[in-house]
């Protein structure tokens, strides 16, 4: 089953609100947000993070889910999972644990070894977009469904809202 089959298949048994959206295959944040007509704030850029943890334990992996008008804040997303730093996570090992090409991770986790944490900013979206699994296929998901499907326990503070430069 791929990564897409699985998003639908959850949206699915869950009942809930959504719609999949076909167009060119992108997987960059701004670009896909205006062929698709959302607000940038509205889409969820996933990026895997391979997190430092204290007194020497193993590193863990997280799933880190942001607004696309937002970067990642390192330090936050370990501290969201009991790390001390992170750091992207090597494309062979992103891809190993989500089944996807980079620029099509949805904001869900089906592997034990990925955490997931979604920074707080997003639930407030109405309705939020990503690509499923899938550069060629975008869903648009309602936000309280999403929240509801992921648990209370995934929502950080782990993004930064990125600033325009004169």
């Amino acid at each position: 089953m791929t990564t897409y089959d699985k998003v639908i298949a959850l949206l699915d048994t869950q009942q809930a609100r959504y719609r999949v959206v076909e167009h060119e295959a992108i997987g960059q944040t701004e670009v896909i947000s205006a062929i698709r007509g959302n607000d940038l704030q509205q889409a969820a850029k996933a990026m895997v993070l391979e997190v430092t943890m204290p007194d020497g334990a193993a590193p863990r992996y997280l799933l880190a889910i942001v607004p696309g008008d937002c970067k990642i804040n390192f330090k936050h997303a370990a501290r969201a999972i009991g790390g001390k730093k992170s750091t992207f996570a090597t494309p062979e090992q992103a891809q190993a644990l989500t089944q996807c090409v980079m620029g099509a991770v949805p904001p869900f986790s089906f592997d034990d070894r990925l955490a997931l944490r979604v920074d707080a900013r997003l639930r407030d979206v109405g309705t939020l977009w990503f690509n499923a699994g899938a550069l060629d296929r975008s869903v648009a998901l309602d936000v309280d469904d999403y929240f509801r499907l992921i648990g209370d326990d995934c929502g950080a503070e782990i993004a930064t809202p990125v600033t325009a430069t004169a």
